[in-house]
Parts: C-alpha cells; sequence; structure tokens
C-alpha cells in the first residue's frame, strides 16, 4: 500500500463513528472515558462485548457480528490503514454493533474495567516463533493475565491461528496453568464437530493457506481451573 493510500485511510478514519484511535497519553492517564463504559457511551446497548486481538483488515470482526447480531464486537489493531477496510464495510452495510479501536494491544487492561469483556478472538496472529520474541506472543503469560483481568468469570478466550507452534505453545502454556479448555482441534476442516463461527469465516489470507495445503487449528479456554 502506498503511503498516499494511507494517508487517506487515516484521515478517513477520523470520520467515522465507529473508529477510536485515542493518544498514548489517554490510555494512560486514563482520560479517555471508555473504560468500564464501552456498552453505555460506545455501543449503547447492554449486550456482549467481544474483542478480536490484532484485527488486521477487520474481516473477522465484521462477519461475526453480522453472524451474530445479539453481540457487540471491537476490532484492535495499532495499524489503522488495515482495518480502515473493516470500518467502512461495516458503516455501508450499517453494522451498529462493530467497533475499532486502534491501539497496542499490550495496553488492553488500561482501556477496559475488570469483567467487562465476554470473549476475545486472536485470529492468526504472528507466533513469534524466536525466543526473544516471546514476550509480543498473544498468548505468553503475561497477555493471559491482562484478559483475565478483563474477561468476565466465564469469559472465554479463542484462538484460530496457521501456526501449529502457536497452538501447542499455548496448549501446553494452558496445561501448565491448569486452566480448562473447552475445545481444542489441529485441523479444523478435518473435523465435523468444529463452532460454525470457526469454519463459515474465512479471512482473505486464511483461503490462501488453506489453498497451499496448510491446517488451521483451532482453541477456545476459559480461566476456570480444571
Amino acid at each position: 500500500m502506498g503511503s498516499k493510500n494511507k494517508l487517506k485511510r487515516f484521515k478517513e478514519n477520523k470520520t467515522f463513528v465507529n473508529v477510536i484511535q485515542p493518544t498514548r497519553d489517554e490510555v494512560l492517564n486514563d482520560t479517555l472515558g471508555l473504560k468500564g463504559n464501552w456498552h453505555q457511551f460506545f455501543f449503547k446497548n447492554n449486550n456482549p462485548i467481544v474483542l478480536e486481538l490484532g484485527c488486521g483488515k477487520g474481516e473477522y470482526t465484521v462477519n461475526l457480528a453480522k453472524m451474530f447480531p445479539q453481540k457487540n464486537f471491537l476490532g484492535i489493531d495499532i495499524k489503522g490503514a488495515r482495518f480502515w477496510r473493516g470500518a467502512k464495510t461495516a458503516l455501508n452495510k450499517n453494522l451498529t454493533n462493530v467497533g475499532f479501536l486502534r491501539v497496542q494491544i499490550e495496553l488492553i487492561d488500561l482501556l477496559f474495567s475488570e469483567n467487562e469483556i465476554d470473549e476475545i478472538w486472536i485470529t492468526f496472529p504472528d507466533p513469534q516463533i524466536k525466543y526473544k520474541r516471546t514476550k509480543h506472543r498473544l498468548t505468553n503469560i503475561e497477555f493471559l493475565n491482562k484478559y483475565q483481568k478483563i474477561l468476565k468469570p466465564e469469559g472465554v478466550v479463542h484462538l484460530k491461528t496457521d501456526s501449529e507452534f502457536m497452538h501447542g505453545y499455548t496448549l501446553g502454556l494452558l496445561h501448565g496453568l491448569n486452566l480448562e479448555i473447552e475445545y481444542s482441534h489441529i485441523d479444523v476442516y478435518g473435523t465435523n464437530n468444529a463452532p460454525k463461527e470457526v469454519t463459515e469465516i474465512q479471512t482473505f489470507y486464511e483461503k490462501q493457506y488453506l489453498e497451499k495445503g496448510k491446517k488451521i487449528t483451532y482453541l477456545r479456554f476459559n480461566f476456570s481451573s480444571v
């Protein structure tokens, strides 16, 4: 994407009512006014709130919103030029249960109150295979602690990825923490019991992975002790 195109998208994002782009100071100093108030001030209803972390173009966020109109969906990514597509699509289709938040994922516990979130989706994250990159791995222990803090006690985390490494790493971590794994499969298209939201929604890149014969893994867990 050219720099001119990016600037155009950044400018258009500022006009979208479904996009929130706080400054780092607003997040760190809690002056945005949305923490603990997402139902009241942003979605304007009391429906469950679901986050997609690293939402990219927002394909999963938008399609989940279509599939579950009784829930609110918020795509989170630091790259606003990417989720511009999802935000624009949501507006064009009059999807009022969709929003996008431009922020670093490591700051999410500063943007949501305890027990404010019902579900978290992590779709095709960078597995950060090299050891020195583990701090950026979205299912490492530090991120898990943040997720547990903002999720309701019965809240769940979904991990859908083309990386068997990421799937295995997360599974091992969950077993070590004695957390409840609700569903786990290393090939969701090779089984007949995968949830519909896992197999019926495919991103652009996921379709490419499948064409190359890559397996897509899925894991769903909560923070209850086994």
